[in-house]
């Protein structure tokens, strides 16, 4: 289940195109997720799938515009529409974005969109021709204009054999588009909150560098969360090729001096730094700009310290009161609450989140976590082994107390 998509109500209408196979994955992603979601399926969408199917990952009726007429319930559309919290067109052909952006209301499709009080997302999916059509982008534009929103299309291979500029996006990048809108709304929203992920290189030379085994997968999962709860993110991102989650400004860095020069410049308007990053504590005094070749010997390397970030945050916030909130993370191997504890303290953190890297189920590399977290009046919670996007909803949740206190 994913907070943001528990029970809401979401209203799926499906045109006609080949893309319908996608409108059946999102479905079930969606339902999987939580949400109830009634799928409405165009007279041409019932050439290419069947209700039948989405009734079958979604456990709810599907509806086509023969329930317009059945009696089943009075004035169907407009109950429908009553009590959606957003509705999703994928895939939306030229047929019918053209009778979105006219108004017409022939079909139960388009009635309902007229009928609902909710955002409306958009997933075009035709031909590369049709969709650079002047006549399709003149309502396009009319609909962007009444706030509908646009998710696509690719570009790719047509059913035609054609490629180009037409292709309905897969159902990930609009199941994130759809977290994204319904978030908005969130108990973060106005706030400005940035996330540390993955883990710095320090190069030796041109192909060795100074690194640690974190994934960066906490942190996204954080960064998801805060978008999940409204806020506005920025994630900076060492040295992963995990997927941007859908609505936030994402700055890829290598090295810690490259992170602490990104982390300065993005802080000063923010209002929390979640700093989930592992940050190398050494770097080489002297990178090698060729690679060092073995038959030179073995070399030797000389480390000095990376830059102290977390402790240059702490003397700006102090000068600027900005960010407001900061939570660190301590990855340790011994000594786990006293080495948090201290490492808190020391740089005026609010919140620490405490993990023991020793475990093999949890910390670098897996998809689990079990960690600690330490407050700054001394409150110590201890968590089980969780799911990090668990872990990351519950940090979240701490962010948010944070901010009301």
């Amino acid at each position: 289940m994913i907070r943001v998509l528990d029970q809401k109500k979401i209203l799926l209408g499906v045109s006609g195109s080949i893309a319908a196979y996608k409108a059946a994955d999102l479905a079930s992603k969606l339902t999987q997720a939580g949400a109830i979601v009634k799928v409405v399926l165009s007279p041409a969408a019932k050439k290419f799938i069947t209700p039948l199917t989405f009734q079958s990952v979604t456990g709810q009726k599907t509806y086509t515009d023969e329930d317009l007429w059945s009696g089943e319930g009075h004035v169907l559309h407009i109950g429908l529409g009553m009590e959606t919290d957003l509705m999703v067109v994928a895939p939306a052909s030229a047929d019918t974005i053209a009778r979105l952006a006219h108004g017409l209301a022939d079909n139960f499709l388009c009635l309902a969109a007229l009928t609902v009080h909710c955002p409306i997302i958009v997933a075009p999916a035709m031909d590369s021709g049709m969709y650079t059509h002047p006549a399709t982008q003149a309502n396009l534009t009319i609909l962007r204009e009444r706030g509908m929103i646009f998710v696509g299309p690719a570009e790719g291979r047509m059913a035609s054999g054609l490629v180009g500029l037409g292709r309905m996006v897969e159902p990930t990048e609009l199941f994130g588009m759809i977290r994204y809108v319904l978030g908005r709304e969130g108990d973060l929203k106005g706030k400005h909150i940035i996330v540390t992920a993955g883990g710095t290189a320090e190069p030796i030379d041109a192909v060795r560098a100074i690194t640690n085994r974190s994934s960066g997968k906490q942190g996204f999962a954080i960064a998801q969360a805060a978008i999940d709860h409204g806020a506005d993110v920025t994630l900076i991102a060492a040295n992963t090729s995990l997927t941007t989650p859908v609505g936030l400004k994402r700055i890829n860095v290598i090295t810690a001096r490259e992170m602490q020069g990104q982390i300065m410049n993005a802080i000063q308007n923010a209002d929390a730094l979640i700093m989930a990053a592992a940050v190398a504590d050494f770097q080489p005094e002297k990178s090698e700009i060729q690679k060092i070749k073995k038959e030179e010997g073995i070399p030797e390397i000389r480390l000095t310290y990376t830059p102290d970030i977390l402790g240059e945050v702490s003397q700006y916030r102090e000068k600027t009161g900005f960010p407001k909130i900061v939570v660190g993370f301590a990855a340790e191997s011994q000594n786990l609450i006293r080495n948090a504890s201290q490492k808190l303290e020391s740089k005026n953190l609010d919140l620490i989140v405490a993990n023991d890297i020793s475990a093999s189920d949890a910390g670098f590399a897996v998809d689990t976590n079990r960690v600690t977290l330490i407050h700054k009046n001394g409150k110590v919670e201890p968590y089980p082994l969780m799911h990090k996007e668990d872990v990351a909803e519950l940090i979240i949740d701490r962010l948010v107390q944070l901010f009301q206190e």
